[in-house]
């Protein structure tokens, strides 16, 4: 795990001075080195997670021994051993243990077509000085971020985070309307495109090849949309059999290190399932796992954690968040990048520090919910279909009475979901799927943004990138629609952004299991009835634990890793986002940020993640300063 950045210009000189600013920017990647290559019209940076190979021979930017090919690499190729044994067999030759000489003879070997042999969470810009040519490439489910922009000389910029393009004073800070209109409406920035014009993301599972000629296309390596149409011929106990050798796959492979590791564990089947697999292949060594827990009760996982341990025989440690946040939102805030609110980014955080305090290594359960249906909204899903079905004359007295409910301020509340349910009644199935996700309505963006910028903001609609998404896999079953959508969006723009910033703010590197390509293929291609089976979700990997874990842990009712920001914007965050009122007036009606945390303070409604997304953004602001 690293960061990378990188200077690609065909008019005049790659400025190493610039690359070396880039790179240092986001040390925090790296803390264990840097290195600077230049060579022709490319000048390649990085910063070095040592992880594989801690000598000076997996060092970065790393050439081949003909120093034909040149690579800035982020991130671990998890099957680099049994590559490496591939391509001896084809006459290769090594010269270090380290998974970044291998995509190096990979691509010597395989051009391009190499990408399809990587199993891991990677960006990397290689130089082919055969081709003259430069590529960009990122993983299939976008673990690892890589951003380009082009330069005033009509050349390229790429580093793993915004900050470090933003450090080569090559780029404009001018705010993008459309992500701003993404944020707004979903607490996260959608897609290839960034909150700063002119500043793009690669997407997941594709690549670029950049010459100074060709126009700049994006390529797709990996269709998981073809896995979701072709279902697998295969009975229940086979599937369940073939699932739990996958899984114990992809863990070990994850835990192959050089420095010490560990497991986030929060007592859910995801993370006790990923806990339960390392343990079985540590012996006689206990796992180390870690969690965090929180003073409100029903926030906090950290009793059924240390259930979880007990039982699984692990080396447990936790820790209760009990800090002031107006000390350490900023820098929540700086290291998420880009404007973000995903309330789960605060424990994330913390977790990612604690957690850092031991290991450098900690394996995680994301991706379990887009695999097998764990989330409350699949569910809200079927109860659309039925309410679909109720005469509008009954069913706009029901959710008027809904609204009455007082808010509760617990997590995922019941009150919450009847009233976010009962609001979708006239929405088609695609439209409701997106609804579940949004913060702000058109209505309501209508009456909290300034004029000028409220027109451009709101021409711009989110829905549309989900529902072209929507449309690769229309053929399919609801659910399986709804989990493509979800690992086309949700997944690489909301939950992996959370994880990679967070973890990598404390130089921690993170794995998941759940996104080895050949799961995320392998549940795609089951029958969706396997996946969620009548209110059970994750119906076929609960069964596949039954044998190794307690089913009270395979059955516990899902609860979510959030933080308790509906009662913080009742004490410590009220103030905070006041203070924030200066860097939003441009575009936000204060007297409207005001109503919002009157009415969330008084329990009139739970407006937290209204007023988090505000919070957040007024922070990005201030810390940013973007012009318009």
């Amino acid at each position: 795990m690293c960061g990378i950045a990188g200077n690609y210009e065909w008019k005049q000189s790659p400025d190493s001075t610039l690359v070396e600013k880039m790179t240092t920017k986001i040390q925090h990647r790296g803390p264990d080195g840097a290195g600077i290559e230049s060579f022709g019209p490319v000048c390649f940076g990085h910063r070095r997670l040592a992880i594989i190979d801690l000598t000076e021979n997996g060092k970065q930017p790393m050439f081949d021994h003909k120093k034909n090919f040149c690579v800035t690499f982020n991130g671990e190729i998890y099957n680099y051993i049994e590559l490496k044994e591939e391509l001896k067999q084809l006459g290769c030759h090594f010269h270090s243990d380290s998974d970044t000489e291998v995509i190096l003879e990979s691509y010597r070997m395989w051009g391009i077509d190499c990408l399809e042999k990587f199993n891991g969470m990677f960006a990397f810009a290689l130089w082919d000085s055969l081709k003259n040519q430069m590529i960009l490439a990122r993983d299939r489910t976008g673990k690892k971020p890589l951003y380009f922009s082009r330069t005033p000389s009509g050349g390229m910029i790429f580093a793993s985070e915004i900050k470090s393009l933003l450090e080569s004073k090559l780029v404009s800070r001018k705010l993008n309307l459309n992500a701003l209109s993404d944020f707004l409406r979903l607490n996260y920035v959608l897609g290839n495109h960034s909150i700063f014009e002119g500043i793009e993301k690669l997407r997941p599972g594709h690549y670029l090849v950049v010459n100074g000629q060709n126009p700049w296309e994006q390529k797709s390596y990996w269709d998981l949309s073809h896995h979701f149409k072709n279902k697998l011929d295969i009975e229940f106990n086979e599937a369940k059999t073939e699932l739990l050798r996958l899984f114990d796959s992809s863990v070990a492979l994850r835990m192959i290190s050089d420095v010490p590791l560990g497991a986030f564990l929060s007592g859910g089947i995801d993370s006790s399932s990923i806990v339960a697999s390392m343990q079985a292949r540590a012996r006689q060594n206990h796992i180390r796992t870690f969690t965090i827990g929180f003073k409100e009760k029903s926030y906090s996982e950290a009793d059924e954690a240390r259930s979880i341990s007990k039982h699984i025989g692990t080396r447990h440690e936790e820790r209760v968040v009990d800090v002031s946040l107006s000390s350490h939102l900023k820098d929540i805030v700086y290291f998420a990048d880009e404007p973000f609110a995903d309330s789960s980014m605060i424990p994330t955080y913390f977790l990612s520090q604690f957690t850092r305090e031991f290991v450098t290594v900690a394996l995680s359960g994301d991706g379990g919910d887009e695999l097998f249906a764990g989330y409350e909204t699949y569910l809200a899903n079927k109860i659309h279909d039925g309410l679909k079905r109720l005469p509008r004359f009954l069913a706009q007295p029901i959710q008027s009475l809904a609204n009455l409910l007082p808010s509760s301020f617990e997590k995922v509340s019941f009150d919450y979901k009847v009233k976010k349910f009962l609001a979708s009644h006239s929405l088609t199935a695609p439209e409701a799927h997106y609804f579940w996700r949004t913060i702000f309505s058109q209505s309501e963006l209508q009456e909290l943004l300034q004029d000028s910028v409220k027109e451009a903001v709101l021409a711009h609609d989110s829905f549309n990138y989900f529902d072209s998404h929507f449309c690769q896999v229309q053929e399919c079953h609801p659910l399986d629609q709804a989990l493509y959508v979800d690992t086309k969006t949700w997944l690489p723009d909301d939950i992996l952004v959370k994880a990679d910033r967070m973890s990598m703010a404390h130089s921690l590197e993170l794995r998941c299991p759940f996104l080895d390509y050949r799961l995320l293929e392998f549940a795609a291609a089951l029958p969706p009835e396997w996946k969620m089976r009548g209110t059970v979700k994750k119906f076929i990997l609960k069964e596949s634990q039954l044998g190794r874990l307690p089913e009270d842990v395979v059955f516990r009712k899902k609860r979510g890793f959030n933080a308790p920001v509906s009662h913080w914007f009742t004490e410590d965050l009220s103030n905070i986002l006041m203070a924030q009122f200066e860097h939003l007036s441009a575009l936000i009606k204060i007297e409207v940020v005001q109503r919002l945390l009157d009415d969330h303070k008084n329990r009139k409604v739970d407006n937290s993640l209204k007023l988090l997304s505000l919070l957040n953004l007024g922070l990005w602001m201030g810390l940013n300063e973007p012009t318009r």
